[in-house]
């Protein structure tokens, strides 16, 4: 039982004293690495008293509010191989797809019409003359669509700095790269280590995209087999160090159709995953207070109120998946993806009775930009 929690706020530091130990959360958090790692393995009172002080430096700093992001997973072609992902180029069993730009579209359409506000754009990681164009028009179509009022969100994969820009130019404004381990040893035990799959890429990539004025995103995969809590720690660091204005990651569940399946021995129970990438969520709001964190579909392949979870702990952002139900089962990345059989509206009732069940409401018809991105141009343009 927590003997005694209290709040003080002294100079902008607040003290949460749980039990004999001392945590401290400041609005910048600095933690050392050993610290961290002693709050990612906190269970029982302490792990309680973590995951309230996330949901109330939330609350505190981005509000109650919780902004859609409707995702439209436009094709499952991929050039990668990644050795954890069940759309990898190699996997023979999935049937490989392309939406069309109609499908796609229309699917903006309903998110507009439903206030979402924004959208995602997802697909599979290809780099071709054709995809950068294709991707252009469709900006640009959107945009046309919905009197430049939906927000866009693309997440597909390294390209060029040229390529970003024009994406850019044409009304994306936020970038999805997800690092999925800033550990280079780690990287090349997920990765094939070759040509395609460069971790120095990888890394320059989201340079490029800061660079370029994107709100940039990226993640990591919890729980996957030789991770260490180092591993993690230093994750989370380096997102600080990155200065990222956005996050989405969640727990690694295995596909077997990969390579990675083979060392499921080493993985922890889905439980422990699971708890870990709650803990995850609550160092990374404390640590970045004004980021925009998702509460990832994974956690729900594990426990059925697992977004609702992640948004009481400390995420502020969700994503109703509004791809056309006829290719959702082909872009599985990991096994017992959820809302494969839900049609638009059935997805956007079940988030919307899924946000009110964590206590908070829906930002509609709000692009609910990263406070992050905004504060960091104010504090660079003070040099």
């Amino acid at each position: 039982m927590i003997k005694h929690l209290t709040q003080l706020k002294v100079k902008n530091v607040y003290f949460c004293r749980i039990e004999r130990h001392c945590f401290y959360f400041s609005n910048s958090f600095k933690l050392d690495k050993q610290k961290i790692i002693q709050l990612l393995q906190t269970k029982g009172d302490e792990r309680v008293g973590l995951l309230k002080e996330s949901q109330k430096t939330k609350n505190r700093v981005v509000g109650n509010k919780v902004y859609f992001r409707g995702l439209i997973e436009f094709s499952n072609v991929c050039e990668k191989d990644c050795l954890y992902c069940g759309i990898r180029k190699s996997n023979k069993n999935v049937i490989r797809y392309n939406a069309t730009d109609d499908e796609i579209l229309e699917s903006c359409r309903f998110a507009w019409e439903n206030r979402f506000a924004s959208v995602v754009l997802q697909s599979g990681e290809i780099e071709s003359p054709a995809f950068t164009k294709r991707i252009d028009k469709l900006l640009k179509k959107i945009k046309q669509l919905s009197n430049n009022e939906l927000g866009i969100t693309l997440s597909c994969g390294e390209q060029s700095r040229e390529t970003y820009i024009r994406w850019k130019e044409s009304g994306a404004h936020r970038y999805l790269l997800r690092i999925e381990s800033s550990s280079r040893e780690l990287y090349y035990k997920i990765h094939p280590k070759n040509r395609v799959h460069s971790f120095e890429k990888r890394v320059e990539a989201l340079h490029n995209l800061k660079a370029t004025g994107y709100q940039v995103g990226t993640g990591v995969m919890i729980g996957l087999p030789f991770q260490t809590y180092d591993d993690l720690a230093n994750d989370l660091l380096f997102f600080k160090e990155l200065d990222i204005d956005m996050c989405g990651m969640g727990p690694y569940i295995e596909h077997e159709d990969t390579p990675l399946y083979n060392s499921r021995n080493l993985l922890k129970p889905k439980q422990e995953r699971f708890d870990l990438t709650l803990n995850m969520i609550a160092v990374l709001r404390l640590l970045m207070p004004d980021i925009n964190i998702a509460a990832a579909t994974a956690l729900q392949a594990i426990d059925p109120a697992g977004r609702e979870k992640a948004l009481a702990v400390g995420a502020n952002i969700i994503m109703p998946n509004i791809t056309p139900c006829n290719y959702r089962r082909e872009y599985q990345l990991y096994e017992d993806k959820p809302c494969l059989d839900e049609d638009k509206e059935l997805c956007k009732n079940c988030l919307e009775a899924r946000v009110e069940l964590a206590g908070s409401e829906i930002g509609y018809d709000e692009w609910g930009d990263s406070k992050h991105f905004f504060n960091r141009a104010n504090r660079l343009s003070e040099l």
